[in-house]
């Protein structure tokens, strides 16, 4: 009787000792602390960079639903006035996330090297262009919003509301650049916590303005939603100052200096490069979402109700796989530098295989329970199914996008951008959008049609992103 109940203990004490080291863990990746991501166990590496960049999509994405939270209170005209100018923003976006791609490139494949002077050089470079660049599009916002509402045919009580808030956002788009191209420096050198605590920083003093600035709330001024503006701008700015105190301050692994942010055209040049492919991916991919919302508008606003509300369920529930493929950017990037092609692939992998088991989970969340979080943001009956239905759907193909999401951040992490673009405009334009048209308005499944569309289209890039991946071709990319 003695050895069950001894056997019973050790094991017990295995399993304490499993929780007690994930935990440990856990505390260690968001603390952040010095790795050296080319050598030791990958799935540790992995989680140890995923789980910060998770909290930091988080963050990001509470930006964005706390300035809809508050201005939806104050009317149709402001709520009308901050999703245009959130569309013009897909610019300073695109811009943003492209230079940020060639940045982590760039960083994690000198930090690869053990070259910290080139990974600084790479991250002074795009930290001078992003401002550079920030500057005439920051003119036009401040100058002509009018214009730009008139543009976007916004109604005339639309531009008169909005015209503040336009202004500011884009006006000071310098702080959206920055935060996006810092947080890509400290992501490509591996300081994923220091990115997650940026932006931690920016929307604890986000959450506090907004509603004061908006309402007039005890000494502060009413301003409405130029309020929100300005709250989410010093936010924004103030995550900027923090990350500048860690990357001047010594307290990076890239030896960043203002006194030698002097333009180096070629380096400049060669960053470019490896970004534009990086923007026109996330054009490409915010034109189709476009151009489906287009076509789920032909079936009436109940549809493209119940589709949005579908869509920023999903957003949520894949930030982790986001956290994950980002990991996989970096340590691609980071072996590739150091030599270890093969590392490097067998961390795409493993990142791969973990997304695709996370999103499983998802699936059988959004398969047997959509009705129950749709219900969540709508009780309007003729919204509810439309949601029920793209959640059920566009669910079906979850494993092969965990995935391909993997396999698109390898590509960039290895500097390899363009593949991964023309991967897009194939999948997403030439297969995605003609055959949602087609099985919506042709064959009578409606809406349905578009659903099974996505599934189809975003699996095939999955098995063309992985199949691409296999042939190894990245592993040669100069950087």
């Amino acid at each position: 009787m003695q050895e069950p109940i001894e056997a019973a203990a050790v094991e017990t004490a295995a399993e304490q000792d499993k929780s007690a080291g994930f935990w440990a863990t856990l505390r260690e990746a968001v603390r952040g602390s010095e790795q050296d991501f080319t050598q030791g166990g990958i799935g540790r590496a992995i989680f140890l960079l995923s789980a910060p960049m998770v909290l930091e999509m988080l963050m990001e994405s509470l930006f964005g639903i706390v300035n809809v939270y508050w201005v939806a209170h104050l009317g149709l005209e402001q709520a009308a006035a901050v999703g245009i100018t959130e569309s013009l923003l897909t610019i300073v976006f695109a811009v943003a996330i492209g230079l940020s791609m060639g940045t982590t490139a760039m960083v994690a494949r000198r930090i690869g090297e053990k070259d910290p002077e080139g990974a600084a050089r790479a991250a002074e470079q795009s930290i001078l262009m992003g401002v550079l660049i920030s500057i005439p599009i920051g003119a036009i916002g401040a100058f002509f919003s009018k214009q730009l509402f008139h543009v976007m045919n916004a109604e005339a009580g639309v531009s008169a509301a909005g015209s503040g808030y336009m202004t500011v956002i884009i006006g000071m788009n310098v702080v959206i650049m920055l935060l996006f191209l810092i947080n890509a420096i400290f992501r490509g050198a591996g300081d994923a916590a220091i990115a997650m605590r940026a932006l931690w920083v920016g929307n604890a003093i986000n959450l506090v303005l907004d509603p004061c600035l908006i309402f007039g709330w005890g000494p502060f001024p009413e301003l409405g939603v130029t309020g929100s503006a300005i709250a989410t701008t010093i936010g924004r700015g103030c995550a900027v100052i923090y990350q500048f105190t860690r990357l001047f301050g010594g307290h990076s692994r890239v030896p960043v200096r203002f006194n030698r942010m002097l333009p180096d055209f070629g380096l400049m040049k060669h960053l470019m490069s490896i970004s534009l492919g990086g923007m026109f991916q996330f054009l490409v991919a915010t034109a189709a979402w476009m151009g489906l919302m287009s076509i789920v508008g032909l079936f009436g606003a109940a549809a493209q109700a119940g589709y949005t509300i579908a869509i920023r369920i999903i957003v949520v529930a894949i930030l982790p796989s986001w956290g994950m493929s980002n990991a996989a950017a970096t340590l691609v990037g980071q072996n590739l530098g150091a030599q270890k092609p093969e590392r490097a692939e067998k961390s795409a992998w493993l990142a791969g295989h973990a997304n695709a088991v996370f999103l499983a989970g998802v699936a059988i969340v959004f398969v047997i329970f959509p009705e129950l979080l749709i219900r969540i943001f709508t009780n309007d009956q003729t919204v509810i199914p439309y949601g029920v239905d793209a959640l059920r759907y566009i669910s079906y193909g979850y494993v092969f996008y965990g995935y391909g999401m993997v396999m698109a951040a390898a590509f960039n992490g290895a500097g390899d951008t363009w593949t991964p673009t023309v991967m897009n405009l194939v999948c997403f334009w030439l297969i995605q959008i003609p055959l949602a048209y087609t099985l919506s308005r042709w064959t009578g499944l409606g809406t349905t049609g578009v659903f099974l569309a996505i599934t189809i289209a975003e699996s095939a890039l999955a098995v063309v992103a992985m199949l691409v991946f296999r042939r190894g071709r990245w592993k040669a990319q100069k950087v």
